[in-house]
């Protein structure tokens, strides 16, 4: 009798050993998906499965973690050079006609509004580009949105080198604008996807960094260089960022959203560094993956849902207010504004506001994870409020004591306005400059990412067309007037972030979308 018991028990051992594992993976799963009762309807499980994956992500730590500190950011760095050559080519066109328009005129025989019209087909191209980015950023992946972006400037600007009348000048315009419109969305959403949540601020800076220091180049390089080899030069950075696309990896939560499990993974080993466990980034990833499929497909009208309306309401908000604080107008009209002024080299001074801007945008890039978002708007916009107020102040002067001043008045105007408006541009970098394009890429549902990325990108470039529009005719009927209402919309802007603006540092992506929901 004494074989067939030990058989058995030997049996049940078995038994008890192979349940384990399986007991095991049971309990991970309920962790995952809670249990629901025999009466609850498809919906309900649905909707307890998903407020179950968003906990998850809400409840992780925003503070950075021993792990965190391990990332070899290099890719991180390469890959983001890469991309901010598209805008660097951007901020060299935007700054382009500044330095040649008298060549331009002269060679082309142009009438000064028909000059006019062509510097500003570069914000009517880039609505359009605006308008169709986040569609080609879902559809394309970010890199192929780089790459398509890549193509009319450089055929844009080639049109523009090439140029013997007025059609080609203008078609070229247009497209180096349209580019333009593309890559000011898909470029800091893509690396606001690629870059660790303790990076995410200072590489989102790069994309306004990248602008200025373009603005830069072509101020320079009209100082060297004829209209049409100025032109030609603008292909550049394109180029660069063809070459860089080759070897950069796609971003990781795109490559979620299509469920390329192997190419996300292969993806953030290389951003990561390949010591990092990216186990638990990945599984982060596809929870919110699995939680957007439990909801019906995105639609335009869906951006107005009641879910939608707090990150719609902060990253279109921003974009109105970066263009109505006056910025567009100020560059564009900086040599007249410095002659109106009393100040004697204001094409120096044009260089100087770039310099600074360049400077400070850098600077902000630094402060972007530390100070995080909502304090830099806010010093930025009361500093911007404070310096607008002071160059219409000092127009106040001039106009009121025109016929009856002292030398040492007219210095003293003259210091004013031009200390006025470096200190509106440094406050304009520090803040409203770089963070209302770090916000657009980082509040909105992956689900909704491209179209409500379109929407504010496309506000921000119809509102930079109506300021430059305008401005030349408010500065002539009131100098002072017309920083006085900019100073009024950056008052309001301060108040519109301390109500509206989430804090978004130190959140990954997930979080800041869970936190929506």
């Amino acid at each position: 009798m004494a074989p067939p018991i030990q058989a058995s028990t030997s049996g049940t051992a078995d038994r008890q050993t192979l349940k384990q594992p399986l007991l095991k993976q049971d309990a991970e799963i309920s962790t995952m998906v809670p249990p629901t009762r025999p009466s609850q309807s498809r919906p309900d499980r649905q909707k307890s499965v998903k407020k179950t994956l968003l906990n998850k992500t809400r409840g992780r730590s925003r503070h950075m973690t021993r792990e965190e500190g391990r990332i070899r950011a290099t890719w991180v760095y390469i890959s983001t050079c890469t991309a901010v050559m598209g805008t660097a080519s951007l901020g060299f066109w935007m700054g382009y006609t500044s330095p040649v328009q008298q060549q331009i005129v002269d060679s082309l025989n142009l009438t000064v509004s028909e000059f006019s019209l062509f510097g500003s087909l570069i914000t009517v191209g880039a609505m359009l580009g605006s308008v169709i980015s986040g569609k080609i950023g879902d559809w394309l992946g970010r890199k192929g949105a780089m790459l398509v972006a890549c193509l009319p400037i450089i055929v844009g600007s080639s049109l523009i080198a090439f140029a013997q009348s007025r059609v080609p000048l203008y078609i070229g315009r247009f497209l180096t604008g349209t580019g333009g419109g593309i890559v000011s969305f898909v470029v800091p959403v893509y690396i606001a996807e690629i870059a660790p949540r303790h990076l995410r601020g200072t590489l989102g800076s790069m994309q306004q960094f990248a602008v200025t220091v373009g603005i830069v180049l072509a101020y320079l390089g009209g100082l060297f260089l004829n209209w049409r080899y100025l032109a030609a030069a603008g292909t550049l950075p394109c180029f660069l960022c063809f070459i860089g696309l080759t070897v950069i990896p796609e971003s990781p939560r795109w490559l979620a959203s299509r469920e390329k499990k192997e190419e996300l993974e292969a993806a953030l080993q290389k951003l990561r560094g390949p010591q990092y466990d990216i186990s638990p980034e990945v599984r982060e990833m596809e929870q919110m993956v699995e939680a957007s499929k439990l909801e019906p497909s995105a639609k335009f009208t869906d951006l107005f849902s009641k879910r939608l309306t707090r990150p719609l309401l902060a990253g279109v908000g921003l974009q109105f207010l970066q263009q109505f604080s006056g910025i567009n107008g100020v560059m564009l009209y900086a040599s007249a504004i410095f002659s109106s002024a009393g100040i004697s080299n204001a094409n120096a001074a044009s260089l100087a506001l770039a310099i600074l801007q360049v400077v400070m945008t850098l600077a902000a890039a630094g402060l972007m994870d530390k100070a995080g978002r909502r304090l830099l708007l806010m010093v930025s916009g009361s500093g911007m409020a404070l310096s607008c107020f002071l160059v219409g102040f000092s127009f106040y002067l001039r106009n009121v004591l025109s016929d009856n001043y002292s030398s040492g008045m007219d210095i003293f105007i003259d210091i004013l306005a031009l200390a006025s408006l470096l200190v509106y541009i440094a406050a304009f970098s520090l803040g409203l400059g770089p963070v209302p394009w770090v916000v657009i890429a980082e509040v909105f549902p992956a689900k909704v990412k491209g179209v409500a990325g379109s929407l504010a990108t496309l506000v921000n470039w119809s509102s930079a067309w109506m300021v430059t529009l305008t401005f030349n005719i408010v500065f002539n009927w009131s100098a002072a007037g017309s920083f006085w209402i900019f100073s009024l919309v950056c008052v309001f802007a301060v108040i519109f972030v301390a109500l509206f603006v989430p804090e978004t540092k130190g959140r990954t992506l997930e979080q800041i979308e869970a936190s929506f929901r």
